[in-house]
């Protein structure tokens, strides 16, 4: 599972010209499924990306969690994190997961992201196109694989 975690003022996006999320303060979070991911993917992302200290605390150091800053998230399915440009021009998405796995893992993830938060997130629709705008606080931009564990 991949995820680019960008630290935002505001974040919002769009599916046939109608706001589907919107938070201020927070996290915009565009995640990758692929086929090898299982539950323990999700828990570890989880629980790592709303524990990370990535907010300035009151001495402008990088110390404070989501949670701790009491932020919000936006969380956007996006499986061509998993692209292979390895060959040609075209990219291959051959490990991004099926519609149905991807959906399940990104449902599961929506919860998880809720019961750690405390409360309700925002979300885009799964396998919709969408337009996504942001402002990037920072920047801030940091991207996690959890086969990549660190």
């Amino acid at each position: 599972m991949r995820a680019v975690i960008q630290r935002v003022k505001e974040a919002r996006v769009e599916v046939e010209g109608s706001d589907k999320g919107l938070i201020e303060k927070g996290l915009l979070i565009l995640l990758g499924v692929e086929e090898a991911d299982e539950l323990a993917d999700v828990d570890w992302l989880v629980k790592k990306i709303t524990q990370m200290r990535i907010f300035s605390d009151e001495e402008g150091k990088m110390n404070l969690s989501v949670k701790d800053v009491q932020g919000n998230i936006l969380l956007i399915s996006q499986f061509t994190l998993h692209a292979s440009t390895k060959k040609g021009n075209r990219p291959s998405f051959i490990r991004a997961a099926s519609a149905a796995k991807a959906e399940q893992l990104y449902q599961t993830a929506i919860a998880h992201f809720e019961k750690e938060m405390g409360h309700p997130i925002q979300t885009g629709s799964f396998g919709a196109h969408m337009q996504v705008h942001l402002l990037n606080d920072g920047p801030v931009t940091i991207t996690m694989d959890s086969k990549d564990r660190e």
